[in-house]
This record gives C-alpha cells, sequence and structure tokens, in this order.
C-alpha cells in the first residue's frame, strides 16, 4: 500500500514514522507547502519526498492519503482526496468552522470517499474498556460522566487567536468521547471559563480555564473540567458512573494527581507530561485503524459525521461561555 502525507510537522512527523515501520505500506511519500521540510523529514525516515502537494493527487500516485498540515488546509485537502478516490485521515478539526465542516461532509457524501477523523482517545485502552463497561452493562444504568483534560503547560501564544477557543480546540476531545463512550447525544450545555494565567488568553477573547454541565438525550449528567494550566502534569481522565459500579480512565501509577490519604502512595510514577506521552499507543493503534480502513477491511472509525457532531457541541459551549446561559445543541445546528 502506497501512502502520502501531507503535513509533516510535529504530529505528522510522529505519525509517518508510525506508518514507515508498517509492513503493509510498501511506500510512503511526504508532501509539504514548504517542500523543505518534507524533503527533510523524508530523509530522516528513510521515505521519498514530493515535489508539489498536487503531486499526491496526480491518478495512481498514492492509495490513500494523510493530513496533518495546518487546519485551514483540512477542508480543500479532504475534498480534494475524496474526489481522487482516496481513503483519507485527516487530524482534528476537519475545518476551522460548521459550515466548512457541513461542506466536506456533503462532499465526502457524495463521492462515497472513506475519511477517518483523527479523535485518538477511541483508540485508548482505558476508553475503550470504559465503553464496553457502559455499553455491555457492567456497570448498570448510566447515571453520570465526569471528564477532564487539563494540559501541564500551555500552548504558545501565537497558537491561542486562531485555535478556535478551548471548547472547539481543546474539548472537542472530551465531547467526542463523551458520545463514543455513552453511545448517546450532547443536547444541552452550560459552559463557564476563568483566566488564572497569562493575559495572551484573554487578549485573543479566551479563557484557560473551564467547566461545563452537558445533558445527553438520555438525561445522563456529564461534568467537564479543564485546564491550559496543571501543575501536576497532563491529566485526562474520565468517570463513568452506573447503579452497579464505577469505571475510571485515566487512573493508573502516572495520573498526575496526589492522594491527600494518610499512608497512600498511589500514584507512584511520574505524570505525564504532553499528549503524546499519555497517548502513544493509542496513535499507533489509530494507524493500525485506518490503514484497515484504506484497505478496504473496516469503516472508518471516526468519520465526519462523527466529528460535525462533536464540533456543534463545542460550538454550544462556547456559546454558552460567551453569553452566559444555557445553549441548546439544536441552536447552533445547520438547518437541514
Amino acid at each position: 500500500m502506497r501512502i502520502g502525507l501531507i503535513g509533516p510537522g510535529r504530529i505528522g512527523a510522529a505519525h509517518a514514522a508510525a506508518i514507515a515501520d508498517r509492513p503493509e505500506v510498501t511506500e510512503l511519500v511526504l508532501a509539504d507547502a514548504d517542500p523543505g521540510r518534507a524533503a527533510e523529514v523524508a530523509a530522516r525516515l528513510g521515505v521519498r519526498a514530493a515535489a508539489d502537494v498536487a503531486d499526491l493527487f496526480t491518478p495512481g500516485a498514492v492509495d490513500a492519503l494523510v493530513v496533518t498540515a495546518a487546519t485551514p488546509a483540512h477542508p480543500g485537502l479532504i475534498t480534494a482526496g475524496a474526489r481522487a478516490g482516496l481513503p483519507v485521515f485527516c487530524e482534528k478539526p476537519v475545518a476551522p468552522d460548521i459550515a466548512g465542516t457541513l461542506e466536506v461532509l456533503r462532499e465526502v457524501e457524495r463521492s462515497g470517499a472513506d475519511v477517518h477523523i483523527g479523535f485518538q482517545r477511541r483508540f485508548d485502552a482505558g476508553y475503550q474498556r470504559a465503553r464496553r463497561a457502559v455499553r455491555d452493562g457492567e456497570i448498570g444504568d448510566l447515571h453520570r460522566v465526569h471528564a477532564v483534560t487539563a494540559d501541564a503547560e500551555p500552548p504558545h501564544a501565537s497558537y491561542i487567536p486562531a485555535s478556535g477557543g478551548i471548547f472547539r480546540d481543546c474539548h472537542v476531545h472530551d465531547l467526542d468521547i463523551v458520545r463514543w463512550v455513552t453511545g448517546r447525544e450532547i443536547v444541552e450545555v452550560f459552559a463557564y471559563g476563568s483566566n488564572r494565567g497569562a493575559a495572551f488568553f484573554a487578549e485573543a477573547g479566551d479563557v484557560d480555564n473551564a467547566a461545563a454541565l452537558l445533558r445527553l438525550d438520555d438525561d445522563t449528567l456529564v461534568t467537564l473540567q479543564g485546564s491550559r494550566y496543571n501543575g501536576g502534569g497532563y491529566d485526562v481522565r474520565m468517570e463513568v458512573a452506573g447503579s452497579r459500579g464505577t469505571v475510571a480512565v485515566g487512573l493508573d501509577d502516572r495520573t498526575a494527581l496526589e492522594s491527600a490519604e494518610p499512608g497512600a502512595a498511589f500514584p507512584g510514577g511520574a505524570p505525564h507530561r504532553d499528549f503524546w506521552s499519555r497517548f502513544a499507543p493509542a496513535y499507533e493503534a489509530e494507524v493500525t485503524a485506518f490503514l484497515e480502513m484504506a484497505a478496504g477491511a473496516a469503516p472508518s472509525p471516526c468519520t465526519v459525521a462523527d466529528a460535525l457532531a462533536s464540533l456543534l457541541a463545542a460550538e454550544a459551549a462556547d456559546r454558552s461561555l460567551r453569553e452566559r446561559r444555557l445553549v441548546r445543541v439544536a441552536e447552533v445546528a445547520p438547518v437541514p
């Protein structure tokens, strides 16, 4: 199988390294708006670099496409791949806004192309275990959910103005995984935010700490908390509590917290410091899922429609934050 990858930046280069090692991949071709960067990463990995991004869309050039370019390029590249009949993997988001995401969805549906959007938590062993516990009835009737995403360190100031805000950029992962684990849709959001760190968040109209209360379509309540500053380390967790038990994701020896109970030694390991350390196995499993989809052996594990649903919930949360009121997801949904 020949794979083309556009955008070998930080996460793109990591994906490229994982793909290059796969026995079913006979060739990996890297391309970038900056051909020099593609050539540098390709030389490091021992793969080929294309002279131009357009080369990957030449009929017969590659069998599948990976998009890890900057967000503004996602819609055009997904659409070009779909029109070329290529299975496509694209890191989230599909597009910077709802209108752009809906346009891509329509194009993908018209073309019939398989598109996999990168929400890597779906491939984490802990979240998969939580999903089984909910779906198989292990914990009984689901009563409540709690989700946390907290960065050990904030992103660079230059990233924030174009990020879309904490709910679209960061907590969209929580919103997606709530839908995936529970099998329910988010229907209402009440969100709060505050600024406890550097001024550049407020200057960009964003917050660096957030909390939200979500209501699912079966009346289950979900609490969501997050921060761009977490001195204890990179902290991503989830609890699903039911009538017969509770399952926690991310609670292990590297959890970024400290017990206040006398004599408690848990957790004893060094906390994760970033998303790659926390989710490296999940990213590897995600590559496997994409290659299976590209080979026609499995459907997309996270479609453009899935990404749109999570973006709508994030949009509702952002509106709630700004307008200081409860927002129904239906308010921000496009008119059919």
